[in-house]
């Protein structure tokens, strides 16, 4: 035997075949610890649509293969789509930067939340609509998020799941409502909210509808008024009804033009839950604590 073999240096292949090895060892274990912090993750962002469970975490995760990659890119208008101008005329820009927000279902922000206080006053501006018989809006479990309650349309003329016109988030003061495109522009490009990640059309209707969209947590009192503009906007979009109309001179109106996006429209009314599901189940209630 050569007893210089056994001090040969390792060849270009016996390294490849120990970082191999390596590899297999190492990366399942790291893969591992990747999942479990990001399960943890999307546990914590609390209940919603989906189960906070390891099935609806795959669920989630297969849907994010094939998300909405930039929530700020404005929406298309439909040549059908009748007015083709939204309700909101402008908007003036929100201040400072944009808040974080993560996940899918639930999607939640995580930074520039609302206190308590201000969470409170967005609900009971929300369900003072429901005190005016003409609004034609109910208050019931939300069909998208089935853990919070929201504001329906009980006549609704476009569709959303049963007539959802938007429900807010009590873990952190945002909400998810339904704009017409030209709407969701003027919030987006104010810096008041973004695009949903499922809200491409098309197939991803089966969950929510093309023009859903998250508004952030209003801040102030001030920023709460701009928030309740766009409220309205939802619900002139869903219902066709002008809340404002009284004061902008008057009486509260159908529009007979967005009547006509609703006819246009194809699908089910109810997409994200079963129609006798709609608006059943356990509830955290808008006025919940925040």
């Amino acid at each position: 035997m050569d007893p210089i073999s056994t001090n040969r240096p390792l060849t270009s292949e016996g390294y490849f075949h120990i970082l191999t090895a390596a590899l297999v060892l190492i990366l399942p274990i790291l893969t591992a610890i990747y999942i479990y912090h990001d399960y943890k993750a999307f546990l914590s962002l609390g209940p919603g649509g989906t189960p906070s469970t390891p099935l609806g975490y795959l669920k989630v995760k297969t849907l994010g293969l094939f998300s909405l990659r930039d929530p700020l890119q404005p929406l298309s208008i439909p040549s059908h789509f009748r007015p083709q101008q939204g309700y909101l005329v402008s908007l003036s820009k929100r201040a400072g930067k944009r808040p974080l927000v993560q996940g899918i279902a639930p999607q939640r922000q995580q930074t520039q939340r609302s206190d308590e206080k201000m969470y409170r006053r967005l609900v009971e501006r929300m369900l003072a609509y429901t005190q005016e018989p003409a609004n034609m809006l109910i208050e019931r479990t939300s069909c998208f998020e089935k853990n919070s309650s929201g504001l329906f349309a009980s006549v609704p003329i476009t569709r959303t799941c049963g007539g959802e016109i938007c429900h807010a988030h009590p873990s952190d003061g945002s909400l998810h409502l339904t704009l017409h495109p030209a709407d969701a522009n003027v919030m987006i490009e104010n810096g008041w909210g973004e695009r949903h990640p499922l809200a491409k059309g098309g197939w991803f209707r089966r969950f929510v509808p093309r023009e859903f969209v998250l508004i952030y947590a209003p801040r102030t009192e001030k920023e709460l008024d701009v928030v309740m503009q766009i409220v309205a906007a939802s619900v002139w979009w869903v219902s066709g009804v002008n809340v404002n109309a009284d004061a902008e001179g008057g009486g509260r109106r159908r529009s007979a033009d967005v009547a006509a996006i609703g006819q246009a429209m194809e699908g089910k009314e109810c997409w994200t839950c079963k129609a006798h599901a709609c608006g059943t189940g356990a509830v955290e209630n808008m006025t919940g604590s925040a």
